[in-house]
């Protein structure tokens, strides 16, 4: 049984485990750069090669326990790859385990926003990327990457944060007021403040598209685009939600590891790894 971060089993058991981290290595509706469903293996690697004692916060979040799933490795349709997702992520809500998943390209996100809005009702989903992912259909599915919170969008409270690359069919589906674009913030000192106050008091659910850091720290994304979000300020924004909000569970997706360019997937790693640390030392 593989561990995550390669700590001692104990840690790693069901029974006791805080947090459930599910892999799901799809990559089939990614329109240019292929290779998002090699990126679970690229940040379990990684992860085994982190340290594991959290400077910021004190602590070492591996002994909250994380239970680390077998992937998902349904591939057969977009549409039944979502069903697998949602049916299993619905188990593990129902065991109240912190549910955690790692893509994969971000279609996987649609079945786990369905099964955690069945579970709490009307959430709000913030999301950290560089488009929109607002289509409601692509290349004759409604399951593709580039539709992955267009559900979202019209059943819950949708934030848009980093934002730097659309279509112009998304622009009516487009919550003006909820989305955060990149180059306003990089003009507003208080966007985090601003991205802040815009959550309101739903229960959280969080997915984060790696390209929506600026490829100049997270290079090894299907899609990368300049202008995107630093590691220090994204990391306050998600320390002030995590520890202050009540986030109910949270994706990263989109990580296309390069043999040549590791940062990439140590940055995934980091990142999973800091935001157990500030959920569970609130």
């Amino acid at each position: 049984m593989r561990i995550f971060a390669d700590v001692d089993e104990k840690y790693g058991e069901y029974s006791t485990a805080k947090a459930v981290l599910i892999p799901v290595p799809y990559d089939g509706t990614s329109t240019w750069g292929k290779g998002a469903d090699k990126g679970p293996d690229a940040f379990l690697d990684a992860a085994d090669n982190m340290e594991i004692y959290d400077i910021e916060t004190q602590s070492e979040p591996y002994k909250f326990g994380i239970f680390l799933d077998n992937p998902i490795t349904e591939n057969s349709s977009p549409e039944a790859m979502t069903d697998a997702v949602h049916k299993r992520v619905s188990k593990y809500l129902n065991d109240q385990k912190f549910v955690t998943l790692f893509g994969g390209e971000h279609s996987i996100s649609i079945g786990s926003i369905r099964a955690f809005g069945e579970k709490y009702g009307k959430i709000t989903v913030l999301q950290l990327d560089a488009h929109t992912d607002l289509r409601p259909e692509y290349q004759g599915s409604k399951c593709n990457h580039a539709c992955a919170v267009f559900e979202a969008n019209q059943n819950h409270h949708l934030i848009q944060v980093g934002i730097r690359s659309m279509d112009t069919v998304e622009v009516e589906y487009l919550k003006r007021e909820n989305v955060f674009f990149a180059h306003e913030i990089a003009e507003n000192p208080n966007w985090i403040e601003d991205v802040y106050a815009s959550l309101g008091d739903n229960p959280i659910y969080i997915t984060i598209d790696l390209d929506g850091f600026d490829p100049s720290i997270c290079p090894s994304t299907g899609t990368p685009e300049p202008g995107g979000l630093e590691w220090y300020p994204t990391l306050k924004l998600l320390r002030k939600v995590l520890q202050t909000k009540n986030v109910v569970g949270f994706d990263i997706v989109e990580l296309m590891p390069n043999p040549k360019e590791k940062s990439s997937d140590f940055l995934a790693a980091k990142l999973y790894y800091k935001m157990l640390a500030y959920h569970f030392t609130k």
